[in-house]
């Protein structure tokens, strides 16, 4: 067999093709309507984040609830001001996804696999976000006190 000869489809009918990504779509999709609905902008509803409790700085993950509220109303200014990094990953999950779910129903594979080099450098840009945003020249990328 040639080393770059294409991948077989994948068997099935479409609607059974589409089962994983849809799975995928609702098992993100009901915690971000909770989201949606119970604003974390408003104190109360969401505990602290136990790192910026412990330590006093900004994880890489700070704000990300109040930025995926901001994107459940389409406000991608917000998002990006709470929390940028959770941004560009939802919006790089949802065109992943709308490429997984287009090949289930052409009947290809998902054709995406994360490489251990590519796991160790979203480690390392999580590491710098979580860093940058806590010195003074990062302060913009800190989210807006509640």
């Amino acid at each position: 067999m040639p080393v770059n000869a294409p991948p077989a489809p994948v068997a099935g009918s479409a609607p059974r093709r589409l089962v994983r990504p849809l799975v995928a779509l609702v098992s993100v999709a009901m915690p971000t309507a909770f989201v949606a609905a119970v604003d974390p902008n408003t104190p109360g509803h969401y505990p602290v984040c136990p790192v910026l409790q412990a330590t006093g700085w900004w994880c890489p993950g700070c704000g990300g609830l109040r930025c995926v509220h901001a994107l459940t109303r389409g406000d991608l200014l917000t998002a990006g001001h709470d929390n940028l990094l959770v941004t560009l990953l939802a919006l790089t999950a949802l065109v992943l996804w709308v490429r997984w779910a287009v090949r289930a129903v052409r009947g290809r594979p998902a054709g995406f696999r994360l490489t251990g080099r590519q796991a160790v450098l979203l480690m390392l840009a999580l590491a710098l976000f979580a860093v940058v945003r806590n010195l003074p020249i990062g302060a913009g990328l800190a989210p807006p006190a509640v």
